[in-house]
């Protein structure tokens, strides 16, 4: 059983990034653990990148913040997800302030072996998560992780545009496709 932290990138409540992220775990849950974490229900200030943290006891970041709370979920994980809106060709502000608080030595303290990623863009472009995924292969690179897989969704704006979507049994099936 893998342990799998979800990092839910979205501040609508119940909106389609947060359908799509559910599916995934409704999906996950049947062979492991899984979490979802509202990054939006945390403050986590954006990292100033003045590597403190390389040099203080326990590399703690001088920032008090909620961001202690998400490294202490994402320290025992396996598996995370990143879901997230796209705006502007990227991840929310609130997911990506916890992806670059990331850059401290704790985070070669973690046992994860693979990212996914789940994204929910309103345009219809071909190349609406280029960057995205750009980056996301850039961090499996470096770290040497292994891709769990994707789940891309274009042309959904409003609440409500996910519903009975195809990318929901989509995200199921790739959250139920996980095991140990």
């Amino acid at each position: 059983m893998c342990k799998i932290v979800v990092l839910v990138g979205s501040v609508r409540k119940k909106g389609n990034t947060d359908l799509l992220a559910r599916a995934f775990a409704d999906g996950a849950e049947k062979n492991n653990d899984v979490e979802l974490v509202s990054v939006a229900d945390y403050k986590v200030n954006p990292c100033i990148g003045c590597n403190t943290c390389f040099s203080r006891e326990n590399h703690k970041c001088f920032q008090k913040d909620d961001m202690e709370l998400i490294y202490r979920k994402l320290a025992d994980a396996d598996i995370i997800v990143a879901a997230s809106p796209v705006y502007f060709y990227g991840i929310s502000a609130q997911l990506k302030a916890v992806v670059d608080r990331l850059h401290t030595p704790l985070r070669n303290e973690f046992h994860v072996k693979k990212l996914a990623l789940l994204l929910v863009g309103a345009a219809t472009l071909p190349e609406l998560f280029d960057a995205v995924k750009v980056q996301y292969q850039l961090i499996l690179n470096y770290f040497h992780l292994e891709d769990a897989g994707m789940v891309l969704v274009r042309g959904v704006k409003d609440i409500g545009d996910m519903k009975d979507h195809p990318a929901l049994k989509e995200a199921y099936e790739l959250g139920e496709s996980i095991k140990d």
